[in-house]
């Protein structure tokens, strides 16, 4: 039952940690192993316990805890948990708690790779400037889309009654 407990506690010492060996293990990743492992029930055991309990099995200046170090921790954790039951009872509900757990990556976004470039080519989707580059259907317009073209028909541009004011004054 150690062993299992020994695999898992590898297991979250190296989660989002690349220089850990897995030997030891921080607070964060402690809390996370409690969280995940369903140690922490927000009831008996809050993260103000874990964290607690982690402090008081580390040494002084030390910010990791080891295997041995980790067991205490879960005697205390266990005596917490499941109160009204033997120490060695109560760790081996936490090992069992324990048991196959990997750390949980849950609300992590994922990425999505199918798509990608259609995504980035989906004329549609441009703004600004970049929309003015291409038409409806996604063709570029060439070096009309590229260069301001100077009307010189003396209207504003952007003037949806260009070429009406001969047609109104001829009545």
């Amino acid at each position: 039952m150690a062993s299992e407990a020994e695999g898992t506690f590898q297991r979250f010492a190296v989660f989002g940690e690349s220089s850990s060996s897995g030997t030891e293990m921080n607070n964060k990743n402690f809390s996370k192993l409690c969280k995940d492992c369903g140690i922490m029930d927000s009831k008996t055991v809050t993260s103000t316990d874990v964290d607690i309990v982690f402090s008081k099995v580390k040494a002084k200046n030390a910010r990791t805890i080891t295997f041995q170090q980790f067991q205490e921790a879960m005697k205390e954790l266990g005596q917490k948990r499941f109160k009204g039951k033997s120490p060695d009872e109560a760790l081996e509900n936490i090992y069992r708690l324990m048991e196959g757990k990997d750390p949980a990556t849950t609300g992590v976004t994922k990425v999505t790779t199918v798509g990608g470039v259609s995504r980035l080519t989906d004329t549609s989707k441009y703004t600004g400037t970049h929309k003015e580059r291409f038409d409806e259907s996604g063709k570029g317009k060439g070096i009309a889309g590229r260069e301001d073209v100077t009307d010189s028909s003396g209207y504003v541009s952007g003037y949806k009654g260009a070429g009406t004011y001969d047609k109104k004054g001829s009545r």
